[in-house]
């Protein structure tokens, strides 16, 4: 059997449950993932999913991976395969590990296997891996985003609250 990996990493200024929320929250894909397009299915071990990948120059493929791993705010994994078993076979692995406050490095990693591995990859490493590289990068700013957002309604939150405690101005 032949092996072979790709991964892109990219660090993320959010909290490891926003970057969870965004990568588990499969019916938002298609607002954001460039490449996976569209994601269906629950994010619960040993359930399949159904994902439309789309990758440049290259027509959309569909596939239906079976999560083996759901580590909330941790790990996210499925193996899938292209054909019969051992021709072109796929684990895709999602890590997410916190860095410090709010800070997270995400990595995104597909380790290949099968017969037809060597010859696929040797044509479609670097468009997997700039597909790869989209969807860290989108994923970054949708969480980085959502992470602003959070903490800006907290902070307002805080504020309403500390004026409301001061009681009214002049009083």
């Amino acid at each position: 059997m032949f092996d072979r990996e790709i991964e892109d990493q990219v660090e993320i200024v959010a909290s490891p449950a926003e970057v969870w929320w965004q990568l588990t929250n499969l019916s938002g894909y298609s607002n954001w993932n460039p490449f996976i397009i569209d994601a269906r299915g629950s994010v619960c071990v040993g359930r399949r999913l159904t994902l439309t990948i789309k990758q440049d120059g290259m027509p959309p493929i569909v596939i239906r991976p079976r999560v083996i791993v759901a580590e909330p705010e941790q790990e996210l994994r499925w193996r899938g395969r292209l054909g019969f078993p051992n021709l072109l076979d796929g684990e895709h692995t999602f890590l997410i590990e916190s860095t410090g406050p709010n800070r997270v490095r995400f990595t995104q990693r597909e380790a290949y296997s099968g017969l037809l591995a060597p010859g696929t990859l040797a044509v479609a490493t670097d468009v997997i891996a700039e597909g790869f590289r989209r969807m860290n990068e989108a994923l970054r700013q949708r969480a980085e985003a959502a992470h602003a957002t959070r903490a800006a309604a907290r902070a307002h939150e805080e504020s309403s609250h500390q004026r409301q405690m001061a009681g009214p101005p002049g009083g």
